[in-house]
């Protein structure tokens, strides 16, 4: 990652699985969303590979079970902890 001089062991593969099950499942523009949102959770994670496999197989079963018109608040609700003071909703429209 020497072009955003950061030190980073990254699993490429998995992220392009992210990326390409969003594109896939979801709709193509969630590729890019999903995978700069898996790195965002990362960090606020710690920044692990073992805490990045895990949310990217969690972002991998949401979208495995996409189907456009599902409310899906509960699923990600569900064992996800979020510190509310870091955490910050933004309305893209």
């Amino acid at each position: 990652m020497d072009a955003l001089d950061i030190e980073a062991e990254i699993d490429e593969g998995l992220v392009l699985d992210v990326a390409r099950q969003a594109a896939h499942r979801v709709d193509r523009p969630a590729a890019p969303i999903s995978a700069y949102l898996l790195g965002y959770a990362a960090a606020l994670a710690g920044g692990g590979t073992e805490e990045v496999e895990n949310l990217a197989g969690r972002v991998l079963a949401l979208a495995d079970k996409w189907e456009g018109e599902e409310d899906l608040d509960a699923e990600l609700e569900q064992g996800l902890e979020i510190d509310e003071s870091e955490a910050t909703l933004v309305d893209a429209e």
